[in-house]
């Protein structure tokens, strides 16, 4: 701490300035007249001048300020492989031992290099080393160790990217020569239409055997689909039949090499959506009715359904010999729709449909097979289907869950969800439902049945069956036991979810795969998994998570409605994810088809070299057994930073102004006293 003479003037400078003229000006004009004692005044005028200046001796206080000296860890995938892990740690260690032994030195230790997001670069160091000093002023950084394998993908070009200039380290860990084999995806699809054959293309790159015969095992969803023997090196082109709705994961797997580094970059997986085409939908209306607008308008409204309809315009009661033929602008297509194309549509719906000899009962025989060979049926029923014309007295009965009483209940009833409903992903959650009485319009009609399969997702009057779902054969049917969901529609008594609840039942007959009542799925969210198990039982919660490496471990889901439990898993590595519950299985390709990180896993200080030793610094390769790291020095800015078997940081010595003393030289009595003995004297010399 220093001391300085600062002056603060007890007046303005301009008349401190004038009285100083006016001192030299007495003293000029004594000497012009010959009177030399009147240098005694000027004695005096100056001391009169020092007290008006006040002089001021000032000295700051300043506390030192530490350097900052930041550790980066790579925590990637490739960080993983045999013992770069534990050299990673032991560096650290010995780092932070030797940082500790320095008084001014802060230690900031930053984690990077753990993203598996699908746009993930590979692994950044310099991005996160950059954050992670953002709040230190450039003249503070002592100086920076990177501890990686030295696969780092952000490496700047120039050392102007980074906002300071101090020595920067690498500590590399893994081994010289090392050989790896990897798979890389060239081309694939990311959709495809169902039961469309799509191309992929890739090759086996092998560093120490570049053209060398190969086993490869191809796997669709979990199960294998083909066994190829390839060139290392070469691209290989191979063709996958889609025929699951949603995600579809390939999984190319290449047989491991002998002494290889890794297995983990031996597989690739892809995943690709599977997508249909518009939805063909074949709606028929027995008549016209309230209720029929409401199904037209919900199918029209859907951009993936190419609706065909027809509505029969004859009254059922009316007696005409008229031949239907000559009945219709268009003739109705009866052997085109149910013999030769009936097996184009997705679905096919009977709203009110009874029978009157414009189907022969032929027909209805086909739609029984179209519905056992994966097809769909949905049978809206009305007052005409508790009788003898009834859709439900012909061969379509056999796949339909439910069979009338011949009985017709008209009455008001308020549409409940039952306790398989209220789990059921079709009606779980509709809008106005509860545990109580729902908050929604009434009814006033239904068809009495009794159920000989399926499952009843909705009751109506006196609890009786509603709304029936089945599986029969590889399709599905579905019958709703009343005709008056318009009036949910017309917003009678409040409405009801209609468009929720019937575009659900379409798309669950539709084989959606989100609709369906067992499943278990998993979505990557960031760094995390989300994993979701729909089921109508209560089974376990627990699922297997098998990561990429193989590790596995258990977690526990919790319930988040009835027949819903969710959990969240931690994505550390990218690959594929096995997630698995009793005999569900859900694949999960987390990251890009070839992750930056897999492209090369060997160990290696050339990438990292150029920019340490522009920043100052050095390249170094930490030695298996010993896990040795350099000596650290404090050195001056400027001054060398690396040597053998030692690395330098700056020792910057920035300080801090924490305040200002002052101590006036010339106190006010002291600087009068002063001026009244130069007066006098200058009095006493003149008055000789």
């Amino acid at each position: 701490m220093n001391w300085t003479l600062e002056f603060s003037p007890l007046i303005a400078p301009f008349w401190l300035s004038c009285f100083t003229l006016a001192i030299f000006a007495v003293v000029i004009f004594g000497l012009l007249r010959k009177q030399h004692r009147a240098i005694w005044r000027m004695f005096a005028g100056f001391a009169l001048l020092l007290v008006l200046a006040n002089p001021t001796l000032q000295r700051e206080l300043r506390d030192i300020l530490p350097s900052v000296a930041a550790i980066v860890i790579d925590e990637s995938a490739s960080q993983t492989i045999g013992e770069r892990r534990e050299q990673t740690q032991q560096a650290v260690k010995n780092l932070q031992a030797q940082l500790k032994n320095f008084q001014n030195v802060d230690v900031r230790i930053i984690h990077a290099g753990a993203s598996v997001s699908p746009d993930s670069k590979g692994t950044e160091l310099f991005q996160p080393l950059v954050q992670g000093l953002s709040d230190v002023p450039a003249e503070r950084i002592a100086g920076a160790f990177l501890i990686t394998d030295g696969q780092v993908h952000d490496v700047p070009a120039e050392t102007s990217a980074l906002p300071f200039h101090a020595p920067l380290h690498a500590l590399i860990t893994g081994e010289e020569k090392e050989h790896d084999r990897r798979v890389v995806v060239v081309d694939a699809p990311r959709f495809a239409l169902l039961n469309s054959r799509q191309k992929i293309r890739f090759r086996v790159e092998d560093n120490d055997h570049p053209d060398e015969r190969v086993g490869v095992q191809i796997r669709l969803n979990g199960n294998e689909v083909s066994t190829l023997n390839v060139r290392t090196g070469q691209i290989v082109e191979h063709e996958i039949e889609i025929k699951t709705a949603g995600e579809n994961v390939v999984e190319i797997s290449a047989e491991n090499a002998e002494n290889e580094l890794t297995a983990l970059n031996n597989r690739a997986a892809i995943s690709i959506k599977g997508v249909r085409e518009n939805l063909r939908v074949l709606l028929i209306s027995g008549e016209p009715h309230s209720g029929e607008r409401t199904w037209r308008n919900l199918l029209k409204a859907d951009p993936a359904v190419d609706l065909v309809h027809f509505t029969i315009l004859r009254p059922p009661d009316k007696v005409d010999a008229t031949p239907i033929r000559e009945l219709s602008l268009i003739a109705f297509p009866v052997r085109e729709l149910f013999q030769d194309k009936i097996g184009e549509f997705d679905l096919i719906i009977f709203d009110r449909y009874e029978r009157r000899n414009i189907l022969p009962m032929i027909y209805f025989s086909n739609m029984a097979d179209y519905v056992n060979k994966g097809g769909a049926v949905l049978v809206v029923s009305g007052p005409e289907d508790h009788g003898v014309d009834s859709v439900y007295q012909t061969a379509l009965a056999s796949v339909l869950p439910v069979e009338p009483t011949g009985e017709l209940t008209e009455k008001p009833y308020l549409p409940q969800l039952s306790e398989v409903g209220f789990r059921h992903p079709v009606t779980r959650g509709l809008p106005g439902s509860s545990s109580g009485e729902p908050k929604w319009g009434r009814w006033f009609r239904a068809i009495n049945v009794d159920v000989k399969s399926g499952e009843t997702l909705m009751t109506g009057p006196s609890s009786a069956p509603l709304l029936v779902l089945n599986r029969a054969g590889e399709g599905r049917t579905a019958t709703l036991l009343s005709d008056q969901v318009w009036l949910w529609a017309r917003n009678f008594e409040g409405g009801g979810p209609h468009t929720d609840l019937l575009r659900r039942v379409v798309h669950w007959l539709m084989k959606e795969p989100d609709l369906d009542e067992e499943t278990l799925r998993a979505q990557q969210n960031g760094t995390n998994i989300s994993i979701q198990r729909q089921s109508m039982s209560e089974s376990g919660t627990a699922v297997q998570v098998q990561r990429p490496d193989g590790a596995v471990e258990s977690i526990r889901l919790k319930p988040m409605s009835p027949g819903l439990w969710q959990g969240t898993v931690s994505a550390t590595l990218p690959g594929l994810y096995r997630i698995t519950h009793g005999d569900k299985t859900a694949l999960l390709a987390v990251g890009p088809p070839n992750p930056q990180e897999f492209v090369d896993m060997r160990s290696t200080k050339e990438k990292l070299g150029i920019i340490t030793q522009a920043m100052g610094g050095t390249t170094e390769r930490l030695k298996n057994k010993t896990f040795s790291v350099p000596r650290i020095r404090l050195i001056n800015t400027g001054d060398k930073a690396y040597g053998t078997g030692w690395a330098g940081l700056y020792q910057r010595n920035v300080t801090d102004l924490k305040g200002i003393e002052h101590f006036p030289l010339l106190q006010t009595l002291l600087g009068l006293l002063l001026t009244l003995s130069f007066l006098s004297l200058a009095w006493f010399r003149e008055g000789r």
